[in-house]
């Protein structure tokens, strides 16, 4: 008989079900992440939807084995034969993926969600299956523009290579130093530009507005202020929606599109000259010197671009922090398809060195000034 004092809530356990298969393959967290970035990769592929579900107990106490093993055992009883249970956190979290969900229909979650419960409620006390929480996370998820749910499935958190914590370190050096002297060196021509579009028209200088940036995480994007005041967003959001959907049409089709709208009745006369130049672009010095963007890197979008995004397209605003410019910039700029401009992001953050890095910078202000592709 068990000490009285050693004892925990989980003694109160009923007696494991006969047919409880104990023992069930768990895998580690290293190897369960690996299986989540395969699998979401071949979900971006396939288009198709991925779910990950992590189980977690809130509050227990005590010797937890016995619980996590009765958790194991319930969702071993649930699963698919080609879902796969592993550790998310060690010892903290469980999660199961379940791959190749048809992306329009919510009652296998649900029916898997039922099945879960009904499994615990058989091998735990109900004051124990009241402890054990399951989250239910969806790529894609066009509602989910917070990092925990989507982040956890399209990017899972992974140990830093040498040559990747090296590249980090130096690109944020860079980023500091040139972002800074950069702010110093051109703020007589910051004060000519507010002037100019204080004294032509009413407004505030700057124009601030809220980015979707690395692991889908919001942060508010300066520029210089290039249009009248009080517009309507609704022609920029049908064009947006108009350009990434043109990917799906004919080659021709799709690169007659522009990137930027050309001709457009909200911005002022100073604004066109400064958009054609990338001037009004120049105060977003400020967000790489405060980390929440790098001099390279993918251009950050509007959350309501990101709901139209397809599950591989999402990867641009999950691998690499947001950038002042990019592989993008210096190719193709606007005369180019979304989908060619989401792969050029990805090749960036698939190949990135600082030498890469360098390049593109050196190769900004000629694609700036020659003025291709900008309107």
């Amino acid at each position: 008989m068990a000490n009285p004092q050693r004892q925990s809530v989980y003694t109160s356990m009923p007696p494991r079900n006969p047919r409880s298969r104990t023992g069930v393959p768990l895998i580690g967290e290293h190897l369960f992440r690996s299986v989540l970035i395969r699998e979401r990769k071949r979900a971006d592929r396939s288009n198709q939807a991925l779910a990950l579900a992590l189980l977690t107990l809130d509050g227990a106490v005590g010797d937890t084995a016995p619980a996590w093993q009765a958790i194991v055992d319930a969702l071993d009883a649930a699963k698919r034969e080609t879902d796969v249970i592993g550790w998310f956190a060690d010892r903290q979290t469980i999660g199961i993926v379940l791959p190749e969900l048809p992306s329009s229909n919510g009652s296998l979650l649900e029916e898997f969600n039922e099945r879960v419960r009904r499994e615990l409620s058989r091998r735990l006390d109900a004051r124990i299956v009241d402890l054990v929480s399951m989250r239910l996370h969806v790529l894609p998820d066009p509602n989910a523009v917070e990092a925990e749910a989507v982040a956890a499935i399209a990017a899972p958190a992974r140990v830093k290579s040498r040559k990747r914590a090296t590249y980090d370190g130096i690109k944020r050096t860079l980023d500091i130093a040139l972002s800074l002297a950069l702010l110093l060196v051109l703020s007589p021509l910051f004060f000519v530009i507010s002037a100019l579009v204080k004294l032509t028209s009413k407004g505030p200088v700057f124009f601030r507005q809220e980015r979707v940036g690395q692991m889908m995480k919001p942060f508010m994007m300066l520029k210089f202020r290039t249009m009248y005041v009080n517009n309507d967003h609704a022609i920029h959001h049908q064009f947006v929606s108009d350009f990434i959907k043109s990917s799906g049409q004919s080659g021709d089709a799709a690169k007659s599109m522009l990137f930027k709208i050309a001709d457009d009745p909200r911005v002022t006369p100073i604004g066109r000259i400064l958009r054609r130049t990338s001037l009004d672009e120049l105060p977003q010095f400020w967000n790489v010197l405060i980390g929440e963007m790098s001099l390279v890197g993918p251009r950050p979008p509007l959350a309501y671009e990101v709901v139209q995004y397809k599950s591989w397209h999402r990867r641009r605003v999950m691998e690499a922090k947001p950038g002042l410019t990019g592989l993008w910039q210096v190719t193709g700029r606007s005369r180019t398809t979304f989908d060619e401009m989401v792969r050029l992001d990805l090749r960036y953050a698939r190949s990135y060195s600082v030498w890469t890095d360098i390049k593109i910078l050196l190769a900004t202000p000629r694609a700036v000034f020659s003025g291709k592709g900008a309107c």
